[in-house]
């Protein structure tokens, strides 16, 4: 299943994408996409559900993050060794986590804010997991069995805030529009290999950004377990699990994003995304 959430932001709407790529309105049998309607009894009931005898909702509205209520927003750094050393650093040998704030979720393709006095905004593209059931001290062979699906992500990112400020990644990564998350979750039984799916991104229609799943250092199953070990994932987190090289940062001399620029992104089976840059 293709599960969504649209509408005016605040006030989205939990939706289904049919087949035919038509919307559908969920409303009647689920009060959002989070929580209990993704676990795995909650995404069976709303599978069961026959596409053609919901209602279509019509026109073109706002699409909102696939995601509602995320309580805890996670994300992995340097997770492509490539990528860790086009920024200058070997890559890890565990998981490089850090949060990023709720408050900086938005819809796929909403404005992203420059913020203030930035002149370091970057760009990420990422795969993320959306957690389905309660996951503590879980081994990476059960691991898949407590994600719900992917999402497509673009971990925006303030390069001075993240490492000129203190070194602290949170508030580099945090400024509100910072986490475009969708347009769509993708349930897990629709995606064959997660480890192998194309991803790319473009600026002003220029490519900056083309990398696969397949280079992930740290790969779905480890980076649930491993964080499980950490703190108890529950229902509606979000994981984003790192970028392929081709980031601002990594280029020479770096380039970062101007408001006005247009950024478009997407990962195969996830959809794409398509931000204009705007001042703060």
């Amino acid at each position: 299943m293709k599960l969504m959430r649209v509408g005016p932001l605040g006030q989205e709407k939990p939706a289904l994408l049919d087949a035919a790529g038509r919307i559908r309105d969920l409303s009647a049998h689920v009060d959002d996409i989070a929580g209990a309607a993704l676990s795995p009894e909650g995404l069976a009931r709303l599978a069961a559900l026959d596409p053609d005898s919901l209602p279509l909702i019509e026109g073109k509205p706002r699409i909102g993050a696939c995601v509602g209520a995320v309580g805890k927003f996670l994300c992995i750094g340097l997770n492509y060794a490539d990528h860790a050393r086009e920024t200058g650093k070997e890559p890890p040998e565990e998981p490089v986590v850090f949060a990023k704030a709720t408050s900086a979720i938005c819809g796929p393709d909403d404005d992203v804010e420059i913020p203030r006095g930035s002149e370091k905004t970057d760009w990420e593209v990422e795969l993320g997991v959306v957690i389905g059931s309660r996951a503590k001290y879980v081994s990476e062979a059960e691991a898949m069995d407590h994600v719900a699906g992917y999402c497509l992500i673009n971990d925006l990112s303030e390069r001075a805030f993240q490492s000129e400020r203190g070194g602290q990644w949170t508030k580099g990564k945090s400024h509100d529009t910072f986490g475009p998350i969708g347009p769509w979750l993708v349930t897990r039984d629709e995606i064959a290999d997660v480890q192998s799916l194309s991803m790319w991104l473009d600026v002003d229609g220029v490519r900056r950004q083309t990398g696969s799943t397949a280079t992930m250092i740290f790969g779905v199953a480890h980076l649930v377990s491993y964080l499980s070990q950490f703190m108890t994932l529950l229902p509606g987190d979000v994981i984003s699990t790192g970028t392929p090289p081709g980031v601002g940062l990594g280029m020479k001399p770096p380039v970062y994003l101007r408001a006005g620029q247009v950024v478009t992104l997407g990962i195969e089976g996830l959809g794409t995304q398509r931000q204009r840059m705007i001042p703060a």
